[in-house]
C-alpha cells in the first residue's frame, strides 16, 4: 500500500492489534468499508470478551489471548499506538513485507479530498493544554474546529462524520507519531523534548526523531521552542514544503520570525509584513490561565500556530481569554492559612514537575509515585533554592529523597512509607506542617500514579479533597 489515499478496501485483510479506545473504532471502521478485519489482542479479560463480543457480532474475527502472531494472508496491520515496535508481531510483519500503520496514519489515510487541514501539536508536556488554547483561538476566529487526536473527539470520528471543520488542533503523541509515516500537517509544533517513554523507543535519539516526524511535509510553519534547541536541530532535519518557515516561540523579547513576550505582552515578529522592524501585539500574559511560565509558553505556540493559518490578533486574545486549564493541570484548589495549595497531579515526569516548580517562589514540594527509569539529579538541584520542604509519597519516593540528600541537604524532608490512598491526606496534614504564610504547596509529583491510585486525575482529587478537609478544620 502507498503513501496516497486508499479508496478500494473490498477484500483487503487488515488486522487491527489491540483493542481499546483506537481498536474497537479502528475495526468497525474497516469493516464498514469491506475489508476483512481480524484482530489481535494480549489480554482476554472481561473487557476485552465484551469488545470482542461487540465486534464479532458485526462479522469481525477476534484473536484474544495471542497478539504476537501475524494472521495468514495479512495485507496491512492497524496498530493501537502503545504496541511497542519490537513486538514480535511486527517484526514478523517486517519479514513478510506488511506496512504497520497506526490509528493517526489510518485517519490520514481516509481523508476526503476536501478535507481540513491539520494543526499538529507534539512535545514531552503540554501537548494537550496547547491544543486546547489553540482550538480556542481558532473557535475566536470564527472556524469550524475541534481538539483531536489524543484529546476530545476521536480523529477517525473527525474525518470521516457528518461535520465538516475548517482546521484541526491535532494533540500527537511520540507513538502515534512512530506509526505515522505518510502524516502532512499544514503547520506543526514540537513544544519541548525531554527523556520520557525511552523504554518504548530504545532511546533518546529514536524518542527525538519519532516526534521530529510531525515536521515532515508542513506547508506553512514549523513552530519551535526558542528556549529548548533539540527542537529547533528537528526543525532542520525536516523535510518540508517549498516556502515552510522556522517560527520561534520565546519567553523574551523575540527577534524577527519568533513570538515572544515584551514588558507583559505576547507579540508576534513572524506574522507580520515587515517582521525585521515591526511587531503586532496579540494579548497580554494575565489573559492567560494560570499565567505561569510554562502555560506562557504552550499559549505562544498556540498562538504561532494560529497565526499560521491567517488568524487575527484579535482572536489570540479573545481565544486565550475563554480558555480554561484542564484539572490537575497547575489548579489552584484554595488558600490556607496564607499557603496556596497547587495541584499539578498531571506533572508525571521531572520535565512536567520542573517547569511547575519553577513557576512558584517558596515551595513545599509533594512528590513520588512510579520513577518509570527517571533520575531526580537535575530536578532537584535546579529547584533546590525554591524548597521550603518536600513531602514524599509512592513506590519510588527512595530515589527523589536522594537526590534531595545529595542536592538540597538543608531542607526538610517527610518520607511517608504507607502507600495506601489516605496517605495523602498525610502528605498534606505534612506539608501543612512545613508551610510558612506566602508558600505554596504544590503536588507536582515528577513520577506516575499507578502504585496508589487508577490514574493521576484520582491522584489529584485526593489532594483536593485533602486540602478541603484542611480548610474545614482551618
Amino acid at each position: 500500500m502507498g503513501s496516497g489515499q486508499v479508496t478500494d478496501w473490498q477484500g483487503r485483510n487488515v488486522t487491527v492489534a489491540g483493542l481499546g479506545v483506537s481498536g474497537v473504532p479502528a475495526a468497525k471502521v474497516l469493516h464498514g468499508l469491506g475489508a476483512q478485519v481480524t484482530v489481535v489482542n494480549d489480554g482476554d479479560d472481561e473487557r476485552a470478551r465484551a469488545q470482542a463480543a461487540e465486534l464479532t457480532a458485526l462479522g469481525v474475527t477476534v484473536r484474544l489471548g495471542d497478539g504476537d502472531t501475524l494472521p495468514e494472508g495479512t495485507d496491512l496491520i492497524v496498530t493501537a499506538p502503545g504496541w511497542r515496535p519490537d513486538k514480535p508481531l511486527f517484526t514478523a510483519a517486517e519479514r513478510a513485507g506488511v506496512p504497520v500503520w497506526g490509528d493517526v496514519e489510518l485517519a490520514w489515510r481516509l481523508r476526503g479530498p476536501d478535507a481540513a487541514p491539520w494543526l499538529a501539536v507534539t512535545g514531552t508536556n503540554g501537548k494537550t493544554t496547547t491544543v486546547r488554547m489553540l482550538a480556542a483561538i481558532l473557535e475566536a476566529a470564527g472556524l469550524r474546529t475541534a481538539a483531536v487526536g489524543n484529546i476530545g473527539v476521536s480523529l477517525l470520528d473527525a474525518v470521516l462524520g457528518d461535520e465538516k471543520y475548517d482546521v484541526l488542533a491535532v494533540e500527537l503523541s511520540s507513538y502515534q507519531l512512530h506509526w505515522a509515516p505518510s502524516l502532512r500537517a499544514h503547520s506543526a509544533v514540537v513544544l519541548n523534548l525531554a527523556p520520557d517513554h525511552l523504554d518504548w523507543h530504545g532511546s533518546m535519539a529514536a524518542y527525538a526523531a519519532d516526534k521530529g516526524r510531525v515536521y515532515e511535509g508542513n506547508r506553512v510553519a514549523c513552530v519551535y521552542n526558542v528556549a529548548d534547541k533539540a527542537t529547533e536541530d528537528l526543525v532542520r532535519a525536516a523535510d518540508v514544503e517549498e516556502g515552510c518557515r522556522a517560527v520561534g516561540f520565546t519567553l523574551g523579547a523575540p527577534a524577527p520570525s519568533q513570538l515572544g513576550v515584551v514588558d507583559g505582552i505576547l507579540v508576534d515578529r513572524a506574522f507580520v509584513e515587515n517582521r525585521q522592524r515591526a511587531a503586532q501585539e496579540l494579548a497580554e500574559v494575565s489573559d492567560i490561565d494560570p499565567p505561569v511560565p510554562h502555560n506562557v509558553a504552550n499559549a505562544l505556540a498556540a498562538a504561532a500556530l494560529a497565526r499560521a493559518f491567517g488568524v487575527p490578533a484579535k482572536a489570540v486574545r479573545d481565544g486565550l481569554r475563554v480558555f480554561t486549564p484542564d484539572a490537575h493541570r497547575i489548579a489552584h484548589v484554595a488558600d490556607v492559612d496564607g499557603v496556596a495549595y497547587i495541584d499539578d497531579s498531571k506533572a508525571t515526569n521531572t520535565h512536567a514537575a520542573e517547569a511547575s516548580l519553577a513557576a512558584y517562589e517558596s515551595v513545599v514540594w509533594i512528590a513520588g509515585g512510579l520513577a518509570k527509569g527517571a533520575v531526580f539529579d537535575e530536578l532537584v538541584a535546579g529547584a533546590a533554592a525554591r524548597l521550603r520542604g518536600a513531602v514524599l509519597i509512592g513506590a519510588d519516593r527512595a530515589l527523589i529523597r536522594e537526590a534531595l540528600a545529595r542536592h538540597a541537604p538543608e531542607v526538610p524532608v517527610v518520607d511517608l512509607g504507607r502507600t495506601d490512598t489516605g496517605a495523602m491526606l498525610q502528605a498534606v496534614q505534612e506539608a501543612k506542617r512545613l508551610a510558612r504564610p506566602g508558600d505554596t504547596v504544590l503536588l507536582a509529583p515528577a513520577c506516575a500514579s499507578m502504585d496508589m491510585f487508577t490514574n493521576y486525575n484520582k491522584r489529584g482529587d485526593a489532594f483536593a479533597e485533602a486540602v478541603r478537609e484542611l480548610g474545614a478544620g482551618a
